[in-house]
């Protein structure tokens, strides 16, 4: 659990007033990534001995993944699934299985945390208060949720947008007024140093630019990853409006944004891949007993609890060694993601259909089966 000692270091030195940036703990030498206001929020576990923070950690991640659980099946149509105490009990043992769920744990991250605050948010009516607000919090935390922001605008819901911007604004402005050093100091220079989260071609980066720098077995994909990753933010954000405006489907374009924010992001951690959750259960909604449908949901549960990317060698430099065989083993989030994403745009150029009225969802058409059953209002 290295994270949650970062976390435990980063709320000690904001209490403090410590070198936010300067220090470096465990034994791996770890060091803060995040933005001021999360220094902030992390100042609670500065108060509790590291020994009890890591126990308090599991029991708070395991109820954030019954929640998350909870919030995904009610947002693909699901509630009935999870509603018994029993039946979401169930979900959440099973769902510890998932790699990037039990990676969480292993780190004591809060990648849970900020994937239940986001679809929360996005799962609320566009006419709810302040909609927007909370992922705008959750950028502030983490910098990859700005994307969602970015979803909300090119899907004409400029308000939420805004208030997504008001929400990140509102974190800037508080690390700003309590920590005016780090704040100057990472936002002007820490948040542009990715050396300082971690090595790009370690098998454990499930990003775009980890799968080809172990592809080209570069370090520095340079080039072609900035041409491949900024392909993929088109293509992905398309897709995620098209899916939302085309089929009138929110969860759909909010899975799109957060697997294109996985993608193109220059490191995305195994464990940052908890929206692995919301997409199966969207899946299993839309099976419908049809066996190549069951099929699918099975191969993507397999995917994510497999853990073929630990199999293979990857002691020292050999990430960047991998035969033509061992790639795909080494980076099945990022394959899957481009499947994904390619599936999303050819479904909705197969059927075009029309676009949805501001602020509600058409009804499906003959032969289709929902896949998100909020109705937007306002």
């Amino acid at each position: 659990m290295s994270d949650i000692a970062v976390y435990r270091a980063e709320g000690d030195a904001a209490a403090t007033g410590g070198d936010l940036y300067g220090f470096a703990v465990t034994k791996w030498h770890l060091s803060a990534t995040y933005p001021p206001f999360a220094a902030l929020l992390f100042i609670p576990t500065s108060w509790i001995p590291l020994a009890t923070l890591k126990v308090v950690c599991v029991l708070v991640n395991a109820a954030l993944l019954a929640l998350l659980i909870h919030l995904s099946a009610k947002a693909a149509g699901l509630r009935r699934a999870t509603g018994a105490a029993p039946a979401l009990l169930t979900a959440t043992a099973l769902g510890l299985w998932l790699e990037p769920v039990f990676q969480t744990f292993v780190f004591g991250q809060v990648n849970l945390a900020l994937a239940c605050l986001v679809l929360w948010d996005l799962s609320r009516p566009d006419g709810a208060r302040f909609k927007g607000f909370a992922t705008g919090l959750a950028a502030g935390v983490k910098l990859t949720p700005a994307i969602f922001a970015v979803y909300l605008l090119i899907t004409g819901r400029v308000k939420a947008a805004a208030t997504a911007l008001a929400g990140f604004a509102f974190s800037v402005l508080t690390g700003l007024l309590f920590l005016p050093h780090a704040s100057v100091e990472f936002w002007t220079r820490r948040m542009f140093e990715t050396g300082r989260v971690g090595t790009v071609w370690i098998v454990d980066n499930q990003s775009l630019q980890g799968m080809i720098a172990r592809v080209l077995h570069n370090p520095r994909p340079g080039l072609v990853w900035a041409v491949a990753a900024l392909l993929t933010a088109v293509a992905g954000l398309w897709a995620a409006r098209r899916v939302y405006l085309r089929r009138g489907l929110d969860t759909w374009g909010v899975l799109a944004a957060a697997v294109t924010a996985l993608l193109v992001s220059p490191i995305s951690w195994s464990h940052h891949w908890v929206w692995c959750v919301p997409l199966l259960a969207v899946l299993a909604s839309h099976t419908h007993g049809i066996p190549w449908r069951r099929a699918l949901l099975a191969a993507v549960t397999v995917v994510f609890t497999a853990r073929t990317l630990w199999i293979v060698p990857h002691t020292g430099d050999l990430d960047l060694h991998f035969s033509w065989w061992q790639q795909p083993l080494t980076s099945p989030y990022p394959l899957l993601g481009l499947a994904l994403l390619a599936t999303l745009v050819w479904w909705t150029r197969r059927s075009p259909g029309h676009p949805a009225p501001p602020g509600r969802i058409p009804p499906p058409r003959t032969g289709t089966a929902p896949l998100d059953t909020h109705t937007r209002t306002g």
